[in-house]
């Protein structure tokens, strides 16, 4: 009997102390524009050490998918764990909340269940959206200048000045250092808080403005311009204009960038990549000095791909792998005891299985989501997972690009939902190079059996007689 009391004694302790145990604290690095140009995703080029380490201390995941190509629609799929098309908002001008007050959002659940939420940055498109989700929002500072003769570009063109700048300055001259060091010193102050911090880091963002030791670690001689031929038969909903980059002095408004400008603009890309990776270090350095690593989940993601001259084109706004395509890594709190880390997946999996996962790990429970939670291939990063991933692109009001990929083509329908029928497809394969894609082989015979196996698949989630049906709320 007094062996048996003893047992219970224990055993009753042990669950005392598993039940007392802090819940898992949660920092997501959210950053725009980024497509995987990081040294563990394989780029050579690139100088992102902090990245790297992270991606070491947890799991990457190679086969990860934005449901959008534009900042808005993308991370409000993000933080509701909701596809586009169910939310029904596809532009930058609608916010959330002006037509979804019922749809719990991810912060949201959080603070409800107790914890401290923090935005900084840019998180929402929109920074008011969804305020009363966040116990601390910071404000998302616009993309400005240092040099007065850039200031005063932008002035006179009341909007963008150039898309880029280089000026000899600290980090926190421009606003990602900002961020930083104002997500450094907030987890100072709610360290002994349960908290779930969104670190909103706006490079690569345009206009690529970074401290000049940045642009340094690259020679734009380095870069080489991609084909700039678009893939052939490839449609006329498959590309853009870019409109976003000519919106910036000194670019031209039709046509063509010049190599030596497109040379300048790569290199102030990959100088924004490290930048925006310095910043990410300082905050990891001081959860570690705040000894909070033990007890915390990061997730460091991208809202969407992006072009650096590929098919004649910038930006993104595209169904193209190069767009939907992103990094994803998720690294366990360090006293986790299943925690995987320097492991790769392949599966395919999807930015809106994000909320699903951290709710998951720090137990809590959601509404039903368009997600699915990823804790389980984080814990075995070799099993399968999704059998593919979807993403939208609207052309207007009135066309809709549906796409998917299962990891070895990508199939993609422009579809006319007022009149409800196919108006153009492509069928691309993810072989070798799958950024640089050179022809649509949807009208190929030789592959017309690929064709109707990745229909069948693009209509699992997007079945023909709902796709004239989908809500749209853009003002």
């Amino acid at each position: 009997m007094k062996k048996i009391q003893l047992f219970l004694l224990i055993s009753l302790s042990v669950n005392c102390l598993v039940f007392a145990q802090k819940p898992p604290n949660v920092v997501v690095f959210l950053v725009d524009d980024l497509r995987p140009v990081l040294g563990c995703y394989g780029n050579k080029v690139i100088k992102s050490p902090n990245i790297d380490a992270l991606a070491k201390d947890g799991v990457k995941f190679n086969k990860a998918y934005a449901q959008q190509a534009i900042c808005a629609p993308s991370r409000m799929s993000i933080l509701t764990g909701m596809r586009p098309e169910n939310i029904g908002i596809y532009s930058l001008f609608t916010p959330l909340r002006s037509v979804h007050k019922e749809i719990v959002t991810m912060p949201q659940l959080f603070k409800e269940n107790g914890y401290v939420t923090v935005s900084l940055g840019k998180v929402y498109h929109h920074v008011s959206d969804d305020k009363e989700s966040w116990s601390m929002l910071f404000p998302n500072e616009p993309n400005a200048y240092v040099k007065p003769e850039n200031i005063a570009i932008a002035d006179e063109r009341k909007g963008n000045g150039p898309a880029f700048e280089n000026a000899e300055v600290e980090d926190e001259a421009y606003k990602d250092g900002r961020v930083a060091r104002d997500a450094v010193e907030t987890l100072s102050k709610i360290k002994d808080d349960k908290f779930m911090m969104v670190v909103g880091l706006s490079k690569p963002h345009l206009p690529f403005n970074a401290p000049k030791k940045y642009w340094d670690l690259y020679n734009k001689d380095q870069f080489v311009v991609p084909n700039t031929k678009a893939p052939t038969n490839a449609g006329k909903y498959a590309l853009t204009n870019w409109g976003e980059l000519r919106n910036y002095a000194g670019i031209p408004q039709v046509g063509l960038l010049d190599d030596e400008t497109a040379k300048t603009l790569m290199q102030g890309y990959y100088a924004s990549v490290s930048y925006m990776d310095a910043q990410v270090g300082k905050v990891m350095k001081a959860l570690d000095d705040l000894d909070l690593r033990k007890n915390t989940i990061v997730v460091f993601m991208s809202d969407h791909g992006w072009k650096l001259g590929e098919y004649g084109a910038w930006c993104k706004h595209t169904n193209f792998e190069i767009d939907v395509n992103v990094p994803l890594i998720i690294s366990r709190e360090s006293s986790y005891e299943k925690r995987k880390v320097n492991a790769s997946s392949d599966a395919l999996i999807e930015n809106v299985d994000v909320f699903p996962t951290l709710a998951e790990a720090c137990g809590l429970k959601t509404q039903e989501l368009d997600g699915k939670s990823l804790v389980t291939l984080a814990d075995n990063p070799k099993q399968c997972f999704h059998k593919a991933a979807y993403s939208v692109y609207p052309r207007g009001k009135n066309i809709m690009g549906f796409t998917c990929t299962d990891g070895k083509m990508r199939y993609t329908e422009w579809w006319d939902n007022k009149g409800n029928k196919l108006i153009e497809n492509e069928l691309y394969f993810n072989k070798q190079n799958y950024m640089k894609v050179s022809q649509n082989f949807a009208q190929s015979d030789k592959y017309q059996k690929d064709v109707e196996r990745m229909k069948a698949l693009l209509s699992v989630q997007f079945p023909n007689e709902e796709r004239a049906n989908y809500p749209q709320f853009d003002k």
